[in-house]
């Protein structure tokens, strides 16, 4: 762009333009001159876009430098110019004297510009240079916002910027303002510089470009928002710089991980499943070279240490699932499964659902992704002597994962392409205390013996023996009793545990409604045994208060008899089903057994030797005896 200027505005202002000027002076006695500013990363996209009309140009300017001739008026080309056109315009104001704004946006490339045409104190009183180092150091550097502002506009004239030291000071200012816990610092500069005003020649006020229209001012939680968000428009390598600063700066690391995750969210996209949409017309396209890089970069960032930030954990899985397609480093991969290793318990399953990309599986979901991050849970578990609170000898995150875990079997168990080795290993990964109740596993178990019916004998007893019937609820215990797809072994055993459950129960139940009547024939009742003592008048309030306790545990247990006693009839009617199914199912194997042996074998042999023999099952023939004449006694001995 050529600007038409009188020469002594500019001559009194920079000591560069004065000496180009004054070496045109001899041809020309004209008060004007031609300043044309060439921006060579604007000249070099126009070669590269244009191509064929660049020779059309040179004769434009051909015929230009004609009329220049012919006018005398001097002309000054400035290559290499820091900035664009807009800021020599802004150059050519003040040394006109015009009034102008500025902002941080637009102080950096101000800055470099007066740099570049020596606009000096020592040449000048009051000039450009000490003007713009003062707005700098009064309203950008203390203000976070501002000063990321600025360090965006340092990209446009980076070298420069960077040996004035402009971009380093931007940076320390942006760590020191993250680092202090004083909300006011979040986005709001500490000293304003005295508000919006006017720039001239003489007077240059400071002006923070992001002063906030409203006097409320915001949350520290908006504000850490913006400033976030504020760190996304920022170039790749700025923003590692920036990153690689606030590591050294001892800053949090969930600060530290708010930034990288801001930042991958606006720049690699479908992250995250909730946000797949096509990129927008203003957003840069950016190839997958650079995705890569970008993935690697914020990946080797993170904190090695659990967040506390409980969304982190979707957000690297889906920085693995996009690692795995745009085929990152090994490295990479592995830092991700560690890191989300660490923090398993707070995933979901549908975080685990991570899609087979590669033709190596056959499997619709990465089975052996699942495996390698629960042995990295299990080795930081192991490791962690104070992160682990016991309950009753258990661990919460572990039974939390146990229960991720048994779902993620249960997911996967219905594709036909999943071997019964793999189910196998990764539902034997976990240790017993992870699963309190096996319930989870055997519906897994379930899935999968319904979705294969093709898998053999020996298979179907592997794959249940990956359940402990000691540990199925009630519930589960009659399902698998009548599950036609398990093995008759595992039936067997189910029922054997089912009934000794319920024995167990009934034992209980009796031994709880005997206590009662017991106590009822060694001990007075409470109000009488309250009224045969001597109390003092100075305890008399006590004792009343001590008798009406008494009595209401006493009318409490009474109640909590009869429910007993209900419950108690109502096993022993499911005892007696129970029975009856073991009877046929045991007639049913000794029918097996004559037809698989010869007759004389058959009869010296007992029936519960064949039993145990076939089903590895030992426990007498009469399984479970409901000892129903002994409970009819107590039944009548209480009523």
């Amino acid at each position: 762009m050529t600007f038409h200027l009188h020469k002594f505005p500019l001559m009194s202002k920079s000591r560069k333009l004065h000496r180009l000027i004054t070496e045109q002076e001899t041809r020309s006695s004209s008060s004007m001159a031609l300043i044309t500013v060439i921006d060579p990363k604007v000249e070099e996209t126009d070669k590269k876009g244009k191509g064929h009309e660049i020779e059309d140009d040179k004769e434009e300017e051909e015929v230009e430098e004609q009329e220049i001739e012919e006018n005398g008026y001097p002309h000054i080309k400035l290559e290499d110019f820091p900035g664009s056109s807009e800021s020599f315009e802004m150059v050519a104001k003040f040394c006109y004297g015009v009034k102008m704004d500025l902002s941080a946006s637009t102080v950096v490339p101000l800055r470099c510009a007066a740099e570049h045409l020596e606009m000096t104190e020592e040449y000048s009183p009051d000039n450009l240079i000490s003007k713009t180092e003062r707005f700098l150091s009064h309203s950008v550097y203390k203000s976070l916002r501002e000063s990321i502002k600025a360090l965006k506009a340092c990209e446009s004239v980076s070298p420069l910027a960077g040996s004035l030291g402009i971009t380093e000071q931007c940076i320390d200012s942006i760590v020191s303002r993250a680092s202090s816990a004083d909300p006011s610092l979040f986005g709001w500069p500490v000293n304003d510089g005295g508000g919006r005003g006017n720039i001239s020649a003489t007077d240059l006020q400071l002006i923070p470009g992001g002063a906030a229209k409203s006097r409320k001012k915001p949350s520290r939680d908006s504000n850490m928002e913006l400033w976030f968000e504020d760190l996304t428009q920022l170039s790749l390598p700025i923003f590692k710089t920036v990153i690689l600063s606030m590591r050294s700066g001892d800053l949090s690391s969930d600060i530290i991980e708010s930034c990288l995750i801001c930042y991958a969210k606006k720049h690699i996209p479908g992250i995250l499943r909730s946000n797949r949409k096509p990129p927008s017309s203003s957003s840069t396209a950016v190839s997958e070279n650079e995705q890569r890089e970008l993935l690697e970069t914020i990946t080797s960032n993170l904190p090695l240490d659990k967040s506390s930030i409980s969304s982190t954990t979707r957000f690297l899985f889906g920085l693995l699932r996009t690692a795995i397609i745009l085929n990152a480093a090994e490295i990479c991969r592995d830092l991700l499964e560690r890191k989300i290793g660490s923090q398993l318990e707070r995933a979901t399953l549908d975080d685990l659902l991570v899609p087979s990309y590669s033709y190596l599986n056959e499997t619709l979901y990465d089975v052996d992704l699942v495996e390698r991050i629960l042995g990295h849970f299990l080795d930081t578990l192991e490791q962690s002597n104070t992160a682990i609170v016991e309950v009753d000898g258990k661990s919460p995150s572990l039974m939390l994962v146990g229960k991720l875990i048994d779902g993620f079997l249960a997911e996967i168990a219905s594709d036909a392409n999943l071997k019964s080795d793999k189910f196998y290993n990764l539902a034997i990964s976990l240790p017993d205390q992870a699963r309190l109740y096996d319930d989870g596993l055997y519906r897994a178990v379930d899935v999968y013996l319904k979705a294969h019916p093709w898998v053999s004998e020996a298979e179907r007893e592997k794959i249940c023996g990956v359940m402990d019937c000691q540990k199925l609820t009630l519930e589960a215990c009659t399902h698998a009793a009548q599950n036609e797809r398990l093995p008759l072994r595992a039936v067997v055993q189910v029922l054997f545990f089912e009934q000794l459950q319920l024995r167990h129960a009934i034992a209980g139940t009796l031994l709880a409604a005997q206590s009662p009547s017991t106590s009822q024939s060694t001990e007075p009742r409470p109000s009488a045994a309250i009224r045969n003592l001597t109390i003092t008048e100075e305890d008399g309030d006590e004792a009343e208060g001590e008798r009406q306790v008494d009595a209401g545990k006493w009318k409490k247990t009474v109640r909590e008899n009869q429910v007993l006693r209900l419950d108690m009839d109502t096993m022993r009617t499911r005892v007696h089903r129970l029975e009856r199914e073991c009877s046929n199912m045991k007639k049913v194997i000794a029918k097996i057994d004559k037809e698989g042996s010869s007759p004389a074998t058959t009869t010296d042999r007992p029936r519960s030797w064949s039993i145990t023999k076939k089903f590895g099952c030992k426990f007498k023939t009469q399984v479970c005896d409901s000892h129903e004449a002994t409970m009819v006694d107590h039944r009548s001995r209480r009523s």
